[in-house]
């Protein structure tokens, strides 16, 4: 037998139960539900992208600045190689993290608006079709199930208001029952009570109708288990469609959800991985016993050097340097010496290329143009060979 409490704990629970009236609310709002967590998907991934963005603007900015101190650092070698290429990598990683920033924008946010215009149609005066379509079925399938159940219920407390009071029938006759302060008469008129609501609360043919409602009551309650197959099933069959678009959204926003994790799963990307592989293999690449034999040849003992040696004296020689340039210049700007200059050589010299005069020292001959800013002259031998020879090889006879 149940008790007060436990029969409104019952109660309690089955009004919020779905097959009561009006319960299906919730099953209609996961629609417009549904159409928020889009707007709010698509806001929080592209707060995510701007994470992105400003994370590789940084990663740029923090390169830029440590490059010229880098390469200009004390460091040396493979150790100098391995603290730039932390800067290299920086580049990339920089560049990656801004192409997710444009994934995360271009592609899965832009993807979730286009489902989400194409599945959710607003109506004119606010809300979705969808949701609408739904709750139509709803209060279509729960109409007559709630006519029945509030005629069950009105013959519910029609019958629990005829216990009650042959409850307190019952209590009023067992209180009197030899008691020798209540008249025989009265303790008769508590009997006659007693059992008038008895029989009130049961079905009694022979009773006037107003007394027949526990026969009512059950008679009610009959039918309304009689209808509730067919109400179950259209019910189901509304809330069926209701589930096979939420599958729907579930399976798309499943796809949504992979695709930004693909996205932002850098540890699956091959240029991250690339990145510090390299960056790895050039920190492994350090070799202190390289670096030291580098510094070694480069700045210390091992450099080459012109250790002091015997060095005999040599005469000065003028650079001929555009003495070509000199020779194809008009002969304006050469000094002629009509006739020739008669010069004797101090020391040998032979010349380097075909339009140079060889001579041996104490040899004499010409000088037929003057010195020019190359410190060249031009010179005939008396065979008439012609040619250039430093000016400071001869004196004048």
């Amino acid at each position: 037998m149940s008790t007060p409490s436990s029969q409104s704990s019952i109660a309690g629970s089955n009004n919020h139960s779905f097959w009561m009236p009006g319960n299906y609310q919730p099953t209609v709002k996961r629609t417009e539900d549904a159409f928020q967590a889009c707007n709010d998907i698509v806001a929080c991934f592209q707060e995510r992208a701007r994470v992105e963005r400003q994370y590789a603007q940084q990663l740029g900015e923090w390169s830029n600045k440590w490059k010229p101190v880098v390469d200009s650092s004390p460091l040396y070698g493979s150790l100098l190689k391995a603290w730039q290429c932390f800067m290299s990598s920086a580049d990339r990683l920089a560049s990656l993290h801004a192409s997710i920033c444009r994934s995360l924008v271009s592609e899965d946010g832009d993807r979730v608006r286009t489902w989400q215009k194409d599945t959710f149609h607003k109506k004119l005066f606010g809300g979705f079709k969808e949701s609408q379509d739904i709750e139509t079925g709803f209060a279509r399938a729960q109409k007559p199930w709630a006519k029945r159940l509030k005629k069950l219920d009105k013959a519910r407390r029609a019958y629990h208001k005829v216990s009650r009071k042959q409850q307190a029938a019952r209590e009023r006759e067992v209180h009197a029952h030899g008691n020798p302060d209540v008249a025989i008469d009265k303790q008769k008129k508590l009997q006659e009570e007693r059992e008038l609501a008895q029989q009130g609360a049961e079905k009694r043919v022979n009773l006037p109708p107003g007394v027949q409602v526990r026969g009512r009551y059950e008679k009610v309650l009959e039918e309304v288990n009689r209808y509730a197959p067919r109400y179950m099933e259209e019910m189901e069959s509304i809330f069926d469609q209701s589930q096979d678009e939420e599958r729907k959204r579930i399976v798309f926003l499943k796809q949504a959800f992979l695709s930004v994790h693909k996205h932002l799963d850098v540890t699956n990307n091959e240029t991250v991985r690339a990145v510090y592989n390299e960056l790895n293999d050039t920190l492994m690449a350090i070799d202190e016993h390289e670096d030291l034999r580098w510094w070694k040849n480069t700045y210390g003992p091992g450099m080459p050097t012109d250790w002091p040696h015997f060095q005999e004296w040599m005469p000065e020689k003028k650079n001929k340097r555009g003495k070509k340039e000199v020779e194809k210049k008009a002969t304006i700007e050469r000094s002629v010496i009509i006739g020739g200059v008669r010069v004797r050589a101090m020391y040998d010299y032979v010349g380097q290329e075909t339009d140079e005069l060889s001579f041996k020292a104490g040899e004499e001959f010409l000088k037929i143009e003057e010195e020019d800013d190359q410190g060249w002259c031009r010179g005939m031998k008396d065979d008439g060979c012609e040619g250039l020879y430093p000016a400071n090889y001869v004196e004048a006879v």
